[in-house]
């Protein structure tokens, strides 16, 4: 009868297959004792005795097991180790490892995650997770979520990064690199200019000219006229041809000389303000960061108008040029020419009026909501820019953006800013009777252009005074507020007054 397959036995397979093991081992023990006994056997049998029986081969106990189960593939696993090709070999399983039922992959991570492995997050290569598996610990959150604050630390960042934006946005509108100004005296846009100025220069110095030869019996006063004339004809044609490149480098100074002493660095506002959305106390506070990119946001609105104010008028006094350097062919006479100068040199170096904050950044390190004050002022000062910097159209385009922002808001604290960077005024066409009054762009231009005409020796008609409709209700209201104060004075004085 044959003997009981001890692997058979009961329904458990780890009970099996430790009683396979058991007499697996019992068989080696048996074949390490038999070895030694059949070496030393005599290579041949004498005659007359019959040959050694031949040991049949001990059946392998693993054989007995299904196939396909895992307790073969663990039964056989020595043997598969030490047989076949090395590159297939499947790894050695340690008897006290847990993860040694398992197979494939599922033993790969099983091994890794017990600190069998080196990374146990390369099992996630390929995956939304492995990114999340290997970044800092100290980083709390899902990943993409901006680190330890999740999505509030990544909207924060992304709040710095267009305030950062902004801030050089604001830079380039306040004081560009560029000017819509030609460039080149040959451009397509200053070319009639150009010809229309040289060509009146011309006229005028031929026409002085033509009066000292018929004059010529007057002697010096006239020579000295004629060259006094031919030199500065000379002068004013090589002028108009070199005011645009002129023009240009200026400009282009101006905003390198505002860049550096205005954005450059800690000391300057905006260099402060990109300072503190790094280190301030309150870079993590939402309201702060609100505040501060709201203030730019406003700021940014007040330096399109100053770009747009300040481009026009740069583009109109570029282009006037050529004709108020043509009165210098009738003698040389100057006052056009600086007034000119004045005009656009005002408007050129207006930027600057936004360094009077600079002494007041070092102040307001530390804080953005402090730095937000200080934007609001530098919103004002743009204004005032506009009002003081523009010629003739600069208090009307100021005085129209608060009148913008007074409809749009009920803010006080714009009401006030606006206020601040526009005054209340009263246009005027004739003297003054109130210091709180500025001259119409009409008037304006019309004395500006009463030199230029004076320069040319034009006898120009001046304009008759008079008041605008706005300047007329104010002044009558000022006379009527001041009869009432004098009135109220003598009452009160014939009251005090004894009786006789």
């Amino acid at each position: 009868m044959a003997d009981n397959d001890p692997c058979d036995s009961g329904t458990n397979p780890r009970a099996r297959l430790s009683k396979a093991g058991r007499r697996a081992a019992l068989v080696g023990l048996l074949l390490m004792l038999w070895a030694p006994m059949a070496g030393s056997a005599p290579a041949s049998q004498p005659s007359g005795m019959a040959p050694a029986a031949v040991t049949a081969p001990v059946a392998d106990p693993c054989e007995q097991l299904p196939k396909d189960s895992a307790t073969y593939k663990y039964c056989k696993g020595d043997d598969a180790d030490t047989g076949g090709d090395a590159a297939t070999a499947t790894p050695a399983k340690d008897e006290k490892d847990n993860c040694r039922l398992l197979d494939g992959q599922a033993y790969e991570v099983c091994k890794r995650d017990s600190g069998g492995g080196d990374d146990p997050c390369d099992a996630l290569k390929g995956t939304p997770g492995y990114d999340y598996c290997t970044r800092d610990e100290g980083l709390d959150g899902p990943p993409g979520t901006g680190g330890a604050g999740g999505l509030t630390d990544g909207a924060t960042a992304s709040v710095r990064g267009l305030a950062d934006s902004l801030i050089k946005k604001i830079s380039g509108l306040v004081a560009p690199n560029d000017a819509w100004a030609p460039k080149r005296a040959d451009s397509g846009f200053y070319q009639p200019f150009l010809w229309l100025g040289q060509h009146l220069a011309v006229a005028i110095f031929t026409c002085v000219v033509v009066v000292c030869a018929l004059t010529a019996w007057q002697g010096v006063p006239r020579l000295r006229q004629m060259g006094a004339s031919t030199g500065w004809t000379l002068a004013a044609v090589a002028g108009m041809a070199s005011v645009p490149g002129i023009v240009m480098l200026l400009n282009r100074a101006v905003s390198e000389a505002f860049t550096i002493v205005f954005a450059s660095d800690e000391g300057t506002l905006f260099g402060v303000i990109s300072s503190d959305m790094e280190d301030a106390a309150d870079k993590e506070n939402p309201l702060a960061l609100l505040i501060i990119f709201s203030a730019l946001v406003v700021a940014l609105g007040f330096a399109a108008l100053v770009f747009m104010t300040r481009q026009l008028g740069i583009l109109v006094f570029v282009c006037m040029a050529p004709l108020v350097l043509a009165s210098l062919a009738r003698g040389g006479d100057m006052t056009a020419v600086k007034t000119w100068a004045m005009r656009l040199l005002g408007l050129m170096f207006a930027p600057f009026a936004l360094l009077l904050l600079s002494p007041f950044a070092q102040f307001t390190k530390g804080s953005l909501v402090v730095d937000s004050v200080l934007l609001v002022v530098a919103d004002a000062l743009m204004l005032r820019m506009i009002f003081h910097g523009v010629p003739y159209f600069g208090p009307k385009v100021a005085r129209g953006a608060r009148a913008l922002v007074e409809r749009r808001t009920p803010s006080p604290l714009a009401r006030a800013v606006v206020r601040a960077g526009a005054p209340d005024v009263y246009e005027r066409e004739n003297a003054p009777r109130h210091p709180r009054t500025v001259d119409t762009p009409g008037r304006a231009m019309s004395q500006d252009r009463g030199v230029l005409f004076a320069a040319y020796g034009v006898q120009k008609k001046e304009r008759k005074g008079r008041l605008t409709p706005a300047s007329t209700v104010a002044r009558s209201r000022r006379n009527a507020a001041d009869r009432a104060e004098r009135n109220a004075q003598m009452r009160a004085a014939r009251n005090q007054s004894p009786n006789p």
